[in-house]
């Protein structure tokens, strides 16, 4: 962010420093320069970006909190605008695979505390024979030429720092439908930067593919395991991606 000062933007005559700055953070926000979801530059770095003190870069912050433009929890604020952030693909949802399947897809989804599949725990850091929060996932194309089954393991570490994921612990008895097609977007707006690494093999004697995804954070620990066997029946696997264009 690029420092401004108050003589860059003369006051209007009866209006308060605060909503002036409310005014241009929200516009900053509009612009993509912090896209939505993301967390927000702490309170001190605020200040020197405007110019101004701590105190009015907080009373400008509450006033986009009251009107549901900014978010603030135990980590921070961040943005609430309505829409994806503005780099974020339109077929990157969670679990893989589901947010570019076909119409008419039949697809269910389901959550358990369970003990994760063999290879998953000691990658994710998780004690042997302990559980944690796996997803489950299988989906079918209407014509029926096409099968997708997913299975995600989550990381201790995803469940201490995303409330959203932690939350499905008590409710995880792998009975009910779970909705977690945003689980990236929790991850983020924890304020976690995702890598995404994504590995294909065939799957030999049959017309299946597995995908393996492994997802860790800006800090190198692991987050997530997902591995995907789709039964395409086809000789090529294609993944569709679009970047909405920032606006």
């Amino acid at each position: 962010m690029a420092r401004t000062t108050p003589h860059d933007h003369p006051l209007a005559e009866g209006e308060p420093l605060y909503r002036r700055i409310a005014t241009q953070l929200l516009g900053e926000l509009h612009d993509g320069t912090i896209p939505p979801g993301e967390r927000l530059p702490g309170e001190r770095q605020l200040a020197e970006h405007f110019g101004v003190s701590r105190e009015t870069v907080r009373q400008a912050l509450q006033l986009l909190r009251r009107d549901g433009l900014v978010a603030t929890d135990r980590r921070g604020s961040h943005a609430a605008l309505p829409g994806l952030p503005v780099e974020t693909p339109a077929c990157s949802g969670f679990p893989l695979g589901a947010g570019c399947a076909a119409r008419g897809t039949v697809a269910r989804a389901g959550v358990a505390w369970e003990i994760p599949p063999p290879g998953h725990a000691e990658a994710l850091g998780v004690a042997p024979a302990r559980p944690t929060l796996v997803h489950h996932y299988w989906s079918a194309s209407a014509d029926g030429r096409e099968s997708r089954t997913a299975v995600t393991s989550f990381s201790p570490v995803a469940l201490a720092e995303v409330g959203e994921l932690s939350r499905y612990r008590d409710r995880a008895d792998g009975t009910g439908a779970a909705e977690l097609r945003r689980a990236y977007d929790w991850m983020r707006r924890a304020g976690l930067s995702l890598h995404h690494r994504d590995t294909i093999t065939r799957l030999a004697g049959t017309s299946s593919v597995r995908v393996t995804r492994r997802v860790h954070d800006q800090y190198a620990r692991p987050l997530e395991i997902t591995e995907l066997v789709t039964d395409a029946q086809q000789d090529v696997l294609v993944y569709e991606f679009t970047v909405p264009a920032a606006v």
